[in-house]
């Protein structure tokens, strides 16, 4: 038997990207697809994601609600592989401008409960047969905005509506889409779904915790992020209901797409190479110090940085380290957007160590590539990373990260220590503790790797020679639904 799945998402790449959630939900479906999954998509029908679309069809009218006037069902195609994606249409939810979450002054949209609550109520109407041309075997629900779904195929199903499994993948267990108690009732679930035992969380609604605690099977992006979210540390005040479920929850690793992370295929690069012929990747590095007026240097050590900037990114951890890259010849470059204080901070030092020290504040997809090919160390310094794809766009590029040991950097990054160096398995630099002295000491193993030539070129080659394609995880999750289904 083919199993059918519809994944829902808020974002999905290329259509829309705030972050790895979007790569997750561009790359998983054909993958799996390749593997014998027949695989849907739904999302919001956000501008871009209507824009990027081929070949909309009307699928389903859904009538009224939520106060969104007459909601529709679309149903398109996302070229090239070819993925249906399912659009939900009510556009005064979601036809507005920037950003799919944020007002102009960038607060939360106040109806942000509501615009969710629909894209997981439609979600549960597909699976019980909003479109009589097909209709999913299981509902594979990403993150809080999807979080809904779940409670909602378990209230119809208590209406009489036939059975539909779910699986919850947790990319973030910070964002947990917490909303006044008062709004319970205009999300239409039973009354009795507000409770410790449903969506109730100390006092508030909690989206992820309503898929968390209604969805049959759990899964992080990374085995390490799975053992994390339930301890108290990390368990951001849902330990105790993800301790109950420990049997139920799975950490599958992300991958990469490969088709868009190659060096060897990268279009937008300075200049395309490969494991067997690195040498064009000096000409990355080049013209990334031109490009960010940085000293034309090829001996100096560039650190590079693509990421929000935010304290679970571990910045701050990475400014107080500035000092000792620049005091041993190196350069940084930064390529990102978020806390104010961090931006300021990151500016001040590229105004202390002109040269040296380059930042650009925003999101620019061409030079974030430009940033993963042309350095040589790239930092992800996190306080806690779900699996972080970033440094995995590093190996590929030979790029080597720099993490703290933790999530799902922990579970593809091996140390330069003495003794993996010898037993050729060292792929990057790895700090224990979130502090200062770590950082710096795992920033001083850079260096000194780089000052012996021979040793730097063997792990860059290992680096780019590591496997993280999505078809590992595409399976692991077919295992997921299998056992399911069974």
């Amino acid at each position: 038997m083919t199993v059918c799945v519809l994944h829902v998402a808020a974002e999905m790449f290329p259509l829309l990207k705030t972050g790895g959630l979007a790569d997750v939900a561009g790359a998983l479906p054909p993958a799996q697809s390749r593997v014998g999954t027949d695989v849907r998509v739904v999302l919001p029908g956000f501008p871009s994601v209507l824009a990027g679309l081929s070949d909309l069809q009307p699928a389903a009218d859904l009538g009224a609600a939520f106060g969104a006037g007459e909601v529709r069902l679309e149903r398109g195609v996302l070229k090239p592989h070819g993925v249906v994606v399912y659009v939900v249409r009510a556009d005064s939810f979601y036809d507005r401008p920037g950003n799919p979450y944020l007002d102009a002054a960038h607060r939360p949209y106040a109806d942000n409960d509501r615009r969710f609550a629909l894209l997981g109520l439609c979600a549960a109407r597909i699976a019980t047969g909003a479109d009589p041309a097909w209709r999913p075997h299981i509902v594979h629900a990403h993150d809080w905005h999807a979080g809904l779904a779940p409670a909602y195929l378990r209230a119809f199903e208590r209406s009489g509506a036939p059975r539909v499994p779910s699986v919850m993948t947790v990319h973030n267990l910070a964002y947990q889409g917490v909303f006044p108690a008062s709004h319970f009732g205009a999300l239409h679930l039973p009354p009795d779904f507000f409770s410790v035992e449903g969506v109730e969380f100390y006092g508030q609604i909690s989206f992820l915790k309503a898929g968390l605690f209604y969805a049959d099977r759990i899964t992080t992006v990374s085995p390490t992020y799975a053992r994390e979210i339930q301890t108290e540390a990390q368990g951001a005040g849902l330990h105790g209901l993800l301790q109950t479920r420990t049997h139920d929850i799975s950490g599958i690793l992300n991958g990469v797409d490969y088709s868009i992370w190659s060096p060897a295929a990268d279009d937008v690069i300075a200049s395309r190479y490969t494991a067997a012929k690195p040498s064009a990747k000096s000409k990355c590095k080049t013209a990334l110090q031109e490009r960010m007026g940085l000293a034309r240097d090829d001996d100096a050590l560039l650190f590079g940085v693509v990421s929000r900037l935010t304290e679970q990114k571990g910045l701050d951890l990475l400014l107080s380290a500035v000092p000792d890259i620049v005091q041993r010849g190196g350069q940084l470059v930064v390529l990102g957007t978020g806390d104010p204080a961090l931006e300021t901070g990151l500016k001040n030092a590229a105004a202390a160590h002109p040269g040296a020290v380059a930042v650009e504040l925003g999101f620019d997809e061409t030079l974030s590539h430009s940033i993963i090919a042309g350095s040589d160390i790239v930092m992800v310094p996190s306080r806690f990373e779900p699996c972080g794809l970033t440094q995995l766009y590093a190996l590929a590029y030979g790029s080597l990260p720099l993490v703290h040991r933790v999530g799902g950097l922990a579970d593809t990054v091996v140390d330069c220590s003495l003794e993996n160096l010898a037993d050729e398995t060292a792929t990057g630099f790895v700090f224990e503790r979130f502090e200062r002295a770590g950082i710096v000491a795992a920033i001083r193993r850079a260096f000194a790797l780089k000052s012996r030539r021979t040793e730097w070129k063997t792990v860059v080659k290992r680096a780019m020679s590591q496997n993280f394609g999505w078809e590992a995880a595409a399976q692991r999750y077919a295992d997921v639904y299998d056992e399911l289904l069974a």
